[in-house]
């Protein structure tokens, strides 16, 4: 093995804590979001252009895997990418199962003590409990999923693809990201999508759509963005951007406000209707390139203000994604059932939300804090290769480890 080889193996990435930043930002933006009627809720960015935390999140991940594992699969460490990648995407899938059975029996129990099956209908949980039998393999399968579950299943399937797709890319990265969009474009055309329980339903976000987000984002993650990023960020593309995001403001401002709708052009309306959220309108992919193209330009790598303490709580909240987005979805549903069982005052949803991302914050301190704990480890050696390395006069040692007392 070649030392380029090892050193592409072995060389450190240096972490990027705007895409923490951001991945935290996301992280708020969907527990708010998942609570209804709440006020606090429009400080998301859904009720001001096309495009909304998901977007952020397949961005960020996408972004990762080909900034992350582009140089290992170009040092031919395949196999080692897949290896961890897929291993990943096993931990998102136990993850996404935990989280299915706890937040089905939460809601279970909440229709039971309060004797209300709006939360089981309003929550898509009415069949489980009729059916658990049948629900139970629905949910392996990832056939069946709750409202709010969705977002899981998708992240699982383009892991799972993460490692052939770097591989292209890192091969011939824009023939690769050619066929991403031609896939994109014959899943809109045929109606591609994978189907959903019960029967005749398919999944809220299209796989075969969403796929041109990530590899999109794993394509800039390569190094591709560098070639560019002269245009990108040129006068031109960032006027064109700034005015596509003030369209985009001014379209969704006619979804809360019905008196500016007459200012819109019927063939306009036509034109752009339905922003589709299921398979990934067009819409919504370049509202998020502009947003990305202005704050990638406001908030450069290196700015100082990352590691202030007022941003610290978010940016920990991103780095530790999955157990914050599980843990969400139950303080929002927990927000939602305390809003709507007993008051839904402005004070009242200011203080629901407060302390969700008080806990949110405080889960994921919790969290830093145990990776910080020194691990005991052990390794142990077959007798049989003891005897093998005795036999060829190589010294073998078991090693027991501890972390040293101060």
């Amino acid at each position: 093995m070649s030392t380029r080889d090892q050193s592409a193996l072995l060389a450190p990435v240096e972490r990027d804590l705007r895409l923490d930043l951001f991945r935290g930002v996301g992280l708020w933006m969907i527990f708010l979001d998942h609570i209804p009627h709440d006020v606090v809720a429009w400080l998301t960015l859904r009720n001001y252009g096309f495009s909304d935390a998901a977007e952020f999140f397949v961005f960020i991940s996408g972004y990762l895997v080909g900034w992350i594992y582009g140089p290992i699969v170009a040092g031919g460490w395949f196999l080692a990418a897949l290896k961890r990648l897929w291993r990943r995407a096993g931990e998102m899938y136990v993850a996404h199962i935990m989280l299915f059975l706890l937040f089905t029996a939460q809601i279970a129990r909440t229709v039971r003590r309060f004797d209300n099956p709006m939360y089981a209908d309003e929550f898509n949980v009415h069949n489980f409990l009729d059916h658990p039998d049948i629900l139970i393999g629905q949910a392996l399968s990832l056939r069946y999923k709750p409202v709010n579950l969705d977002v899981l299943p998708l992240y699982i399937t383009l892991v799972l693809a993460a490692p052939f797709i770097v591989w292209g890319l890192v091969r011939r990265p824009n023939l690769t990201l050619a066929a991403s969009v031609v896939l994109y474009v014959l899943a809109r055309r045929f109606d591609w999508n994978i189907a959903s329980y019960p029967p005749g339903t398919t999944w809220y976000f299209n796989p075969f759509c969403w796929q041109l987000m990530f590899v999109f984002a794993a394509w800039c993650g390569v190094g591709q963005i560098d070639k560019i990023a002269t245009w990108v960020w040129s006068k031109a593309a960032m006027t064109l951007a700034a005015a596509w995001l003030a369209f985009a403001f001014l379209i969704v401002m006619t979804w809360h406000i019905p008196a500016l709708e007459a200012l819109i052009p019927k063939w306009m309306i036509k034109a752009i209707y339905p922003i589709d959220k299921t398979d990934l309108d067009m819409l919504r992919f370049t509202h998020f390139l502009a947003v990305a193209i202005w704050m990638t330009y406001f908030i450069p790598r290196h700015w100082k203000a990352l590691h202030s303490k007022w941003l610290h709580p978010v940016i920990l909240c991103g780095q530790h994604s999955l157990p914050i987005f599980c843990l969400s979805v139950f303080l929002s549903f927990s927000a939602h059932w305390i809003l709507m069982q007993f008051t839904r005052g402005v004070w009242e949803q200011l203080a629901v939300s407060f302390a969700g991302f008080v806990i949110m914050f405080g889960a994921a301190w919790l969290l830093d804090r145990a990776e910080r704990v020194p691990s005991l480890f052990v390794k142990v050696t077959d007798v049989d290769d003891e005897r093998e390395a005795a036999g060829e006069g190589v010294p073998v040692t078991v090693i027991g480890a501890a972390p040293a007392r101060r």
